[in-house]
C-alpha cells in the first residue's frame, strides 16, 4: 500500500488535503445523514504516527499520536481509549484513516484495554492497551542490607504488573501498588542490582543489595554520635527509603562520624552517598580523618538530592573504611542533608 511508505509528515499533509476535498464533496451531497447511509466502521490496524515507523501495534502511550486504519471513518463522532472520551481533529479524519493523540489522563490500571470508534454507521471496538510510562525508582529500595527471605520495599511510580529481578534472579512479589512494590529477597540476591520491568520498560537501581553503610539505619559502627546535634527525619522526601539525617551547620562547622573499621572491601570500587544543601554550597568529605584542604574531596551541592561517587583512588587509595565525616566548606552555613551512604561495586 503506497500510504505505508510515506513519511508521517507527508501523510499528515496528504490527509489534511484529502479531508478538505471530502468535505467539499460532502457539502454538495444530498445525503440525508441517516445511519443507513454510512457503512459500519472497521479497524484493520493501529500504528504510531512516527516518521519512518508505521508498524502496527496493540500498545500505546499517553500524549502520543496514532494512526487508526480501516474504513467507514468519515462520519466519526467519538473516539474512546479505555472509556476516555478522546479529542480528535476532524481535519485529520478520512474514510480510511484517523489521526488521534491518546489523552494524557487516559487510565491504564484496571482499564478496559479497548479502543472504541463511534460513527453514524455504528460502533467498532478494537483491543488496544494504553500502557503507563516507563517505571521509575524514585526512592530506591529498602532495606539495602536485606538477607535472603527478607521483605524489601521498592519506591517509585508506574509499577503496573511489575516483574522484579535481582541481577538475573526473579523475586517473589508480595504486594504492589503503582508506587510501591514489596518483594522477598531471593537466594543469591546479595550484591545484585534490583530491576523493575513492566510492559513499558525497565529501571535498575543505582546501588546493589548488601552494600549499605546507611540506608535507614547505620551499619558497621560509623554512625555520628549524638553530640553532633544532627536530626533524623522520616518521610517521603528521603533520597532512599524513608529516613535521612540533617544538620544545621554554621560556617566551617562539621558532622563527625564514629570511628570504626572495615577492611573487607575487596568487592568494592569506592563509596557513594546522597547529599543536598543550599544551592551552590560546598561540603568537604572527611574520609578516614583526612581533613586536608588539598586532598580531601570538596563537593558542590544542589538543593535537590544527588548521588555522589568516590573511588578509593579519590580517597588516597584507601584500603579500609575507618571514619566518615563532613565539614561545611562554604563559610556561610546552612542546613545539610545526608542519606544512602554505602559501597560501589566493582
Amino acid at each position: 500500500m503506497i500510504m505505508k511508505n510515506l513519511k508521517t509528515k507527508n501523510i499528515l499533509a496528504f490527509f489534511i488535503m484529502l479531508s478538505i476535498v471530502v468535505g467539499s464533496l460532502s457539502s454538495c451531497s444530498t445525503d440525508d445523514n441517516s445511519s443507513s447511509s454510512f457503512a459500519p466502521p472497521v479497524i484493520n490496524s493501529v500504528s504510531r504516527a512516527q516518521e519512518g515507523d508505521l508498524t502496527p501495534t496493540t500498545v500505546g502511550y499517553a500524549n502520543n499520536m496514532y494512526i487508526i486504519r480501516g474504513s467507514g471513518f468519515l462520519s466519526l463522532e467519538k473516539v474512546y481509549f479505555n472509556d476516555t472520551d478522546t479529542y480528535f481533529n476532524p481535519t485529520l479524519v478520512t474514510d480510511t484513516a484517523v489521526f488521534v493523540t491518546v489523552d494524557q489522563n487516559t487510565p491504564y490500571e484496571n482499564a478496559s484495554n479497548e479502543l472504541v470508534l463511534v460513527t453514524k454507521g455504528g460502533t467498532v471496538t478494537y483491543p488496544f492497551v494504553v500502557a503507563p510510562p516507563a517505571p521509575q525508582m524514585l526512592r530506591g529500595f529498602n532495606p539495602v542490607n536485606a538477607s535472603e527471605g527478607d521483605e524489601i520495599t521498592i519506591y517509585g511510580n508506574f509499577f503496573l504488573d511489575p516483574v522484579v529481578t535481582f541481577g538475573s534472579i526473579q523475586a517473589e512479589v508480595v504486594s504492589n501498588t503503582l508506587t510501591e512494590i514489596v518483594v522477598k529477597a531471593p537466594a543469591g540476591s546479595d550484591k545484585q542490582y534490583v530491576t523493575v520491568t513492566t510492559i513499558s520498560g525497565s529501571v535498575t537501581s543505582t546501588y546493589a543489595l548488601g552494600t549499605a553503610l546507611y540506608d535507614d539505619i547505620w551499619y558497621g559502627g560509623f554512625a555520628p554520635p549524638d553530640w553532633n546535634n544532627h536530626v533524623y527525619e522520616t518521610n517521603d522526601t528521603a533520597a532512599q527509603g524513608t529516613t535521612y539525617f540533617k544538620k544545621n551547620m554554621g560556617g566551617w562547622d562539621n558532622l563527625q562520624g564514629e570511628w570504626s573499621w572495615d577492611d573487607q572491601i575487596a568487592d568494592y570500587a569506592g563509596i557513594r552517598m546522597s547529599l543536598k544543601g543550599p544551592e551552590g554550597s560546598k561540603i568537604k568529605l572527611v574520609f578516614n580523618g583526612n581533613w586536608s584542604d588539598d586532598t580531601a574531596p570538596v563537593i558542590t551541592l544542589t538543593s535537590e538530592w544527588k548521588e555522589y561517587y568516590f573511588t578509593w583512588a579519590d580517597l588516597l587509595n584507601a584500603d579500609h573504611v575507618q571514619n566518615i565525616s563532613f565539614q561545611e566548606f562554604t563559610g556561610d552555613g546552612g542546613v545539610y542533608y545526608f542519606d544512602n551512604i554505602g559501597y560501589i561495586l566493582k
